[in-house]
């Protein structure tokens, strides 16, 4: 049940205690029977009105419930309502006020619900934008239906609800063994695995469920996975320029959001190839995870994307940061939107220290730069490094936003579309709070 601070109850009516004691002095002042009769009417419909109020602020409640805690942008969440009232007087009329914080979203709405009985709906609503969100609290308004009184019930319950940018298929976009992309030298079997089996060891929380050696799991009852030896092909280092100079247009159109949703979905398919995978980014903040494998990095690494907002820190104070920190083999994958070639001069010292760059360069042009300077990629090939051009049209198509809750799992067709292949294990309504 939700915890409800002290309901308020709240007479509308102002002029209604004057007027009975008013017909009270009258009735002592000039006894007269019309006085007698208004005087017994109005204190009934006041009393009848006070019990009404009364009850409805003591047996009217709500509970609130949903299915996930998380969703991608382009999800749908839904919420169950349920309207109770323990009471013998029928509520006519009941607001919900929602005071969720995510955009577009509301489950305000007029209700009502009669004598020891329960009102229940659903709602539905599409997650726009990336984020951490309130669902919650929910305040109730109703009253007699005399309109003197007005119950307001405030229910404290509510929730955060993460939602986390789309990773979408790159069909045009593989990382390389070694980090090389796009342009540049290129080296077969992007994907190819170059770890060797070691025998197996127990299942930890936040390995990755395709290591899981069936076998083994079966004969011993309890879940194994394969001990791999180290990889020579290395982590993969995610840079994302968040530098707010040089970041172009607006909403989902804007090289931020596209910037957020290539880095969520180059870390997905950097785990999934059993990468070690690290974040890192400086907007309001600095995010910094370093490389790790397994479905725990990629929740890590999708809610710092959810939260990420434009900063002051260039990308070359970034790079020049990360020096000390980076392996000798290591694949720098960096997503900017920075055409200058101010920042290339970070590159040599981490390539000396054995770091092979990738550069995914969001087109200025593509998302409305007056003049786009191309001095960047004519630099990227003289010194051999792999660089691909990121157009807005890459992932403004509606297929890039297949949109995953929970435990959703998705699989990607030659066509390019998302389609889902298994729904979440739970699927349990739960309360809010």
């Amino acid at each position: 049940m939700n915890t409800r601070i002290k309901p308020l109850v709240k007479l509308n009516s102002r002029p209604l205690p004057l007027l009975v004691l008013l017909l009270i002095g009258l009735q002592i002042a000039f006894p007269y029977r019309g006085w007698v009769i208004l005087l017994v009417g109005l204190a009934g419909v006041w009393a009848a009105g006070a019990v009404w109020a009364k009850s409805l602020a003591k047996n009217l409640t709500l509970r609130r419930e949903m299915r996930f805690g998380w969703a991608h942008v382009g999800d749908w969440i839904e919420e169950r309502f349920t309207l109770i009232n323990t009471g013998y007087i029928p509520a006519p009329w009941v607001e919900v006020i929602d005071h969720t914080t995510m955009p577009g979203y509301t489950a305000s709405r007029v209700s009502g619900v009669e004598a020891t009985a329960a009102n229940r709906w659903h709602t539905r609503g599409q997650c726009t934008q990336r984020g951490v969100f309130t669902l919650g609290p929910t305040t109730l308004r109703t009253g007699d239906p005399f309109g003197l009184y007005t119950v307001t019930l405030s229910l404290a319950e509510s929730t955060s609800l993460t939602v986390t940018p789309p990773i979408v298929p790159l069909p045009t976009i593989q990382v390389a063994t070694g980090g090389r992309t796009g342009e540049g030298r290129s080296r077969p079997n992007p994907f190819e695995r170059t770890v060797a089996s070691n025998g197996v060891r127990p299942y930890t929380p936040g390995d990755s469920l395709s290591r899981i050696h069936w076998p083994t799991s079966a004969r011993r009852n309890q879940f194994f996975v394969h001990q791999l030896d180290s990889t020579p092909a290395g982590d993969w280092w995610i840079f994302l320029d968040l530098d707010q100079t040089v970041q172009l247009g607006q909403g989902f159109e804007s090289t931020i959001e596209h910037g957020v949703i290539l880095a969520a979905s180059l870390a997905d398919a950097g785990l999934r190839a059993d990468r070690a995978v690290a974040l890192v980014t400086h907007g309001e903040r600095l995010v910094w995870l370093p490389p790790e494998t397994g479905d725990t990095q990629r929740r890590k690494i999708l809610r710092e994307l959810a939260l990420v907002n434009p900063g002051p820190v260039p990308l070359s104070d970034l790079l020049a940061r990360a020096r000390p920190k980076l392996g000798q083999i290591s694949s720098l994958i960096i997503v900017t939107a920075n055409a200058t070639g101010q920042w290339l001069e970070a590159l040599p010292p981490l390539m000396q220290r054995g770091a092979i760059p990738t550069v995914l360069l969001l087109e200025p042009a593509s998302f409305g730069a007056a003049s786009a300077p191309n001095q960047t990629q004519s630099i990227l090939r003289k010194l051999g490094i792999a660089h691909h051009i990121i157009t807005k049209n890459l992932l403004d198509r509606p297929e890039a936003r297949p949109g995953e809750q929970g435990e959703w799992q998705w699989q990607i067709l030659p066509s390019g579309r998302a389609v889902p292949i298994s729904r979440p294990r739970d699927m349990r309504w739960k309360a809010l709070g």
